[in-house]
């Protein structure tokens, strides 16, 4: 049956499949990891108990997501011995390393942390359960940190020989390999990527809450179990990071292209859509539809030299086309053309979001804009997609490479049968779909239910704190404050 298909086809669309399911969960956690350590930091400062509120609330939203995170990257990385085993074995001695690093720095961190964030409020002081979260905060980035860098380095490759096996060795200095030339653009942006998800997620619970208030409000029956002061305090905090970090990320990613442009022209010329080298200034193509057949982009809607003046800051800067470039070298245009658009768009759109709430905040319709409310809904899950088309600009404009210009995706497979693999891969769907489907479902549902509020007890100076039920020691009691 899966005899016509082509197994390195197939084992990378297995590979795109997992890492797909895997990346939402490490984009969210990292991202709500801070956030996590924000709310705990203010309710220290402050006192405040919708701080802490909200601080109970996402830590079971994080608790969730980074479970299916861990579940996700384990069975992904198992590929990398079934699938493409060539790879490994040539690159193994510089990826190997740096995944390793990876799990005895943060992987340890988190590990040593992450219980007593998620199970020791009503166990340990105040001031170390804080520091716990922020640890596991830290750790989501250092995560973050070694696995960009052995990816970076598979598109910008320092610092290795290849030695008498036909392996990717290092050459002197760990310090080329780990900081090779794309490594500092792609953690910042991927990084500020994460944080941007997490405030669209946090946004857009946050204006579901408070629209759902307006509503009970207009129909005489408020509803008083989730709590409005949550609402307005996580939209706020989510509209201030929108309003904020959308223009740096521009920038951000603006950086990361010309970085592209020097280390990996094929792919610039792909996500510009440029078929064809402009000798007197490029257009920068908006929008159209990629003919293969006839190299063009049909239907296009274009700025006259816009994207020499972005690329070069000369709009008569000449800029070369994939006809430079062999056809068996070129990345598949029409994939990393819409992706980076799916990428560049809903970024454009949460640099809107964030304009319009700091409108809003001027004018203190903030909380009461129904309209800018609806578009922070419909925004929430557009930090997912958002990272996903990236990261789809990113890898297939790598193609046909796995480590760019030396080694290719098909030289990295595993010698396996497409039937072997089309197993598999219909294997991973069925289950993902079901495992990580029920645990999505149960994230949707407790957004859907919101923040609790937590009545302080009548005197805090001598009521035990109350979390989930269970009387804690004394050294959880705080003054003036119960924290339950």
């Amino acid at each position: 049956m899966f005899d016509s298909f082509d197994a390195v086809f197939l084992a990378r669309l297995q590979f795109a499949f997992t890492v797909s399911f895997h990346f939402i969960f490490p984009a969210f956690s990292i991202g709500l990891a801070s956030f996590l350590a924000v709310l705990e930091f203010l309710w220290l400062r402050t006192r405040r108990q919708v701080y802490l509120d909200l601080f109970r609330f996402w830590l079971k939203i994080f608790a969730v997501t980074f479970a299916m995170g861990v579940v996700s990257g384990i069975v992904m990385s198992y590929q990398f011995g079934t699938n493409w085993a060539v790879f490994s074995d040539k690159a193994g001695p510089i990826i190997g390393p740096l995944m390793a690093y990876e799990v005895m720095t943060a992987f340890f961190l988190e590990a040593g942390f992450l219980g007593v964030m998620l199970f020791g409020m009503n166990r340990v002081g105040p001031r170390l359960h804080f520091l716990a979260t922020l640890m596991v905060a830290i750790g989501t980035f250092i995560s973050a940190f070694w696995i960009l860098s052995a990816n970076s380095w598979m598109h910008t490759p320092t610092g290795f020989v290849i030695n008498e096996a036909g392996q990717f060795a290092p050459a002197g200095s760990w310090f080329d390999i780990v900081f090779n030339p794309s490594f500092p653009y792609r953690l910042v942006h991927t990084v500020i990527a994460a944080y941007l998800t997490t405030a669209m997620a946090v946004g857009g619970v946050g204006a579901y809450h408070l629209l759902r208030h307006a509503r009970s409000a207009a129909a005489g029956a408020p509803d008083a179990a989730p709590s409005p002061d949550a609402a307005r305090k996580m939209f706020s905090m989510a509209m201030w990071m929108a309003a904020i970090v959308a223009p740096i990320q521009i920038v951000a990613g603006d950086l990361h292209g010309l970085n592209t442009l020097e280390h990996q022209p094929a792919k610039v010329m792909a996500m510009e859509g440029h078929y064809s080298s402009h000798p007197d200034g490029a257009p920068l193509i908006l929008f159209g539809i990629p003919n293969t057949q006839a190299r063009t982009i049909d239907h296009a809607i274009v700025i006259p030299k816009a994207s020499s003046l972005i690329l070069k800051h000369d709009r008569n800067a000449p800029l070369d086309g994939l006809d430079t470039v062999p056809d068996e070298l070129e990345p598949p245009l029409p994939v990393v053309f819409w992706s980076f658009r799916i990428m560049v768009g809903i970024g454009v759109l949460m640099l809107a979001l964030g304009i319009w709430s700091l409108y809003a905040r001027a004018r203190r319709r903030l909380y009461t804009s129904s309209a800018l409310h609806r578009m922070a809904i419909a925004m929430a899950p557009s930090g997912f997609v958002a990272v996903i088309a990236g990261w789809v600009t990113t890898e297939v404009g790598r193609q046909p490479f796995t480590v760019y210009n030396l080694l290719t995706t098909a030289e990295s497979a595993s010698p396996l049968a497409a039937p072997a693999v089309a197993t598999s891969l219909l294997t991973f769907i069925v289950v993902y779909f079901i495992v990580f489907g029920f645990g999505t479902l149960y994230i949707l549902r407790l957004m859907k239910k919101g923040v609790q509020p937590q009545e302080p007890p009548a005197d805090a100076q001598e009521a035990p704190i109350r979390t989930a039920g269970i009387t804690p020691g004394p050294a959880m009691k705080l003054s003036g404050e119960d924290p339950a």
